[in-house]
């Protein structure tokens, strides 16, 4: 025993003195770029509770296996442990719907239908089919479930168990009896004149025709699609009404293809992609089915306020503008929502051209409309709760029968609104110079939880708030960002919490207590190795732009500088990374702490059009990409020679996917202010984008030539003068690779020969091999070691 006392002993040492060693070893580029799962560790993530509230489930992977498991933290005992998978089958599905009281909730499991009860949490089976059951819900009274099979809609009568159908929907058209020629009518007529017998006959089976059809139960109508596709399906809460959406798809629209060339057969295979920004899009439509009358009818857009409007940017283009009559413009509808009672109903209209968001009450009876609130925005709609793209309605909801809540950015930010429709009075529920960025009613309608950035663009925390608005209480106060999942009985919020230097983990936060407590922490996620290196948590600064507004950004200070800097651009555009929670660029966070060690200062920026800064901010590059966005740069690019000393003509840039197109334009049109510049997966042409992105920024290039034209590096590439090196997946189904190609025949042409191209044959644009991160970041660091 005293032996295995001294080897236990001397095997800490060991460890203890090992991890010292880890800790004062250099950061490499093999170190950083491995597997974060096999050397960082797994955070928790897809946070559920129990129906009873006394658990709480999350995916987890603290045992390093190739994917994660399903774990849970038992309020009762306060311990993890994993799921087996027996248990995980019986588990109730995931979200759902409620009824009124909160007193059931229905759910879809494996494309069946269930119901738990809450008084007893004892779990019905209300379908068991080959065929999927989908978005199931309450009928008004709540004896029912209404759901979606196939393209139709259904009931299941909860007491008795029949199904009823309410829609007979099919595809194509229906096949009508040719009609008899006027040769066939004058032969019947004069062969049933002749005969006696056979007019007898004839009249007989009419007769019985009848009966058949008396005796047949009510069916719902045949209604043909053709070559279009329903979605969205609803009954009214009264059964009387079927609203559904019709979508037409237009062929003529051209579809891209990523050629792959590393395949298991040998052969290069094509993969089907995207079309691109500026192809025809889906007609849409809305049409109620009146069940009683038997009737379809389209629900007519002409009469919506504002649908001729043209948008501004068509005065550069005279011959638009003035061009033909006034035209309708193409919407998507939303909904309808319908009130708890059952008798009042809203719907949410996008247009395409992403300018406009009506939201309207609808009377299914009249097909009428009546606007209550319309936002328009000569960029684009957009913002937290509000939805970036007309395919999502946002934020929507009622707080009584009479009073919806829904977000706009009406006032520059993102924040929360009432509309009471009978009185047409609207109230900002929040206000000021900041976002609501989540929002979760509470069941008794009483309370609202929201997640804003109120206390600082870079901070994440969660508030309690009346329904009727009003003083916020502050739920969580470490700085960082949480996100919330409230319990069923909302005694308990489970929170994901992250610093800028340590990664996601779970807590649990006590909802019920007067007090206002701190989370508690129950996962701990991070390797010992991991945490054997003190990870920077870089200082969160503003920098004024030229145009006087505040930029925020974080900076990594070295111990001692080289004189040298490195500005990273941050991807998708719309995003932030300036904040003081754990980035989904953590390797390149790992990467900035390696430059650092090595001296040089990096900037990380949160740019025009960077989330959680309002609509100015987020709109900052309409019609100009390449403009704005890349003159923050310049001025954090200026600022890091005043600041700190940085050596004007030893700074370099980089970025993926947007940060790679700034890359580009920052080489190509501002060549004078960095040295050297890594773009990687980048945009070269923004024509070659997809619709719903680029639309909504640059318009459309057959309307607005002139914005692709200022926002394409492509037309830019005669201005590079100094060091490029591009790297791009070969099958990148987002920023196709074809983009480069286009690019490197560019500058071929123009005589270039400061640039360099890697390519990744099995990389999709996230990277997912840790040789792939390791070979493109060696060569990113072998560009700023040698060019700066």
């Amino acid at each position: 025993m005293k032996h295995l006392y001294k080897f236990a002993f001397l095997t800490s040492i060991f460890f203890a003195n090992n991890l010292h060693a880890q800790s004062l070893a250099p950061l490499t580029v093999e170190k950083i770029m491995r597997d974060p799962k096999t050397w960082i560790g797994t955070s928790p993530s897809d946070i559920t509770w129990a129906d009873d509230s006394k658990t709480v489930y999350f995916n987890w992977n603290p045992d390093k296996n190739p994917s994660d498991s399903l774990y849970a933290y038992s309020l009762a005992s306060k311990k993890i442990s994993k799921v087996a998978p027996a248990d995980r089958r019986r588990m109730t599905g995931k979200n759902g719907i409620y009824n009124r009281s909160h007193s059931m909730r229905l759910y879809e499991k494996n494309g069946d239908l269930f119901i738990v009860n809450y008084k007893d949490f004892a779990i019905r089976q209300l379908t068991n089919t080959t065929e999927r059951e989908t978005n199931p819900a309450f009928s008004l009274n709540e004896s029912a479930v209404i759901f979606e099979r196939g393209n139709n809609l259904f009931s299941i009568t909860l007491a008795s168990g029949l199904i009823s159908q309410f829609t007979d929907f099919k595809t194509g058209t229906k096949k009508q009896d040719g009609k008899p020629s006027e040769q066939e009518k004058f032969l019947k007529a004069d062969q049933l004149s002749m005969s006696q017998v056979l007019k007898e006959r004839k009249n007989k089976k009419d007769d019985g025709k009848k009966i058949t059809d008396a005796d047949k139960p009510a069916r719902p109508k045949e209604i043909y699609l053709g070559e279009k596709n329903v979605s969205n399906q609803q009954l009214s809460p009264d059964g009387h009404y079927v609203t559904y959406r019709l979508t037409q798809a237009d062929k003529s629209a051209k579809s891209t293809i990523v050629p792959n060339y590393v395949t298991e057969s040998g052969f290069t295979e094509d993969i089907p992609a995207r079309t691109k920004v500026g192809a025809p899009e889906s007609e849409s439509e809305l049409w109620v089915y009146d069940v009683r009358k038997d009737t379809a009818r389209k629900v007519a857009t002409e009469t919506i306020p504002g649908i001729y409007d043209k948008p501004d940017y068509l005065k550069d283009y005279p011959k638009q503008d003035s061009a033909g009559k006034k035209k309708e413009r193409k919407v998507i509808f939303h909904g309808p929502f319908w009130s708890d009672n059952g008798q009042n109903a809203v719907i949410v209209i996008r247009s395409l051209d992403s300018k406009d968001r009506w939201i309207m009450s609808f009377d299914p009876a009249t097909l009428s409309l009546r606007l209550l609130d319309r936002q328009r925005d000569e960029a684009w709609i957009g913002g937290p709760g509000v939805g970036g793209y007309p395919q999502s309605a946002g934020e929507t909801g009622w707080l009584d029968d009479q009073t919806i809540y829904f977000q706009s950015e009406a006032t520059g930010y993102s924040h929360l609104y009432a509309f009471n429709i009978t009185s047409g009075k609207k109230t900002a529920l929040t206000s000021g110079r900041f976002e609501v960025q989540n929002v979760v009613l509470s069941k008794d309608k009483k309370n609202f939880y929201l997640i804003t950035n109120e206390v600082h663009p870079g901070e994440q925390h969660v508030y309690r708030m009346p329904a009727t608005g009003g003083m916020r209480t502050r739920l969580t106060h470490t700085p960082g960002a949480h996100e919330m999942t409230l319990s069923p009985d909302e005694k308990n919020i489970a929170i994901r919490f992250s610093k800028s230097n340590a990664p996601w983990e779970l807590y649990l936060l006590d909802n019920a207590s007067v007090k206002n407590t701190q989370p508690v922490q129950l996962t701990r996620s991070v390797s010992p190795e991991f945490l054997s290196y003190p990870w920077r948590e870089a200082k969160v600064v503003t920098i004024k732009a030229t145009d006087g507004q505040p930029i925020y950004a974080r900076v990594y200070e070295p111990k001692q500088s080289n004189g040298k800097a490195v500005i990273f651009v941050h991807g998708a555009g719309y995003l932030q990374n300036a904040h003081k929670w754990w980035s989904q660029y953590f390797r390149e966070y790992m990467f900035h702490n390696l430059l650092t060690d090595k001296g040089y200062t990096v900037l990380d920026m949160d740019y025009r059009a960077s989330s959680g800064y309002g609509r100015d901010w987020r709109t900052g590059i309409y019609r100009f990409m390449g403009g704005k966005d890349l003159t923050d740069h310049t001025d954090g690019a200026q600022w890091l020679v005043k600041t700190y000393g940085v050596d004007p003509k030893k700074i370099g840039i980089y970025g993926g996917s947007y940060g790679g197109f700034i890359t580009l334009m920052a080489l190509f049109t501002t060549p004078d202010v960095f040295t050297a510049g890594a773009a990687l997966r980048p945009v070269t042409d923004w024509a070659a984008y997809n619709q719903s992105y680029t639309a909504n920024i640059l318009n459309e290039p057959q309307a607005d030539s002139l914005a692709y034209r200022k926002s394409s590096p492509i037309y830019h590439a005669a201005g590079l003068k100094n060091n490029l090196l591009i790297c791009h997946g070969m099958v990148d189904v987002n920023v196709h690779y074809q983009d480069v190609v286009r690019l490197a025949q560019r500058l071929i042409e123009l005589g270039k020969n400061n640039w360099e191209l890697a390519s990744y044959p099995m990389e999709d644009h996230g990277f997912v091999e840790a040789s792939s991160w390791t070979d493109e970041y060696k060569r990113i660091l072998k560009l700023f070691e040698e060019k700066l």
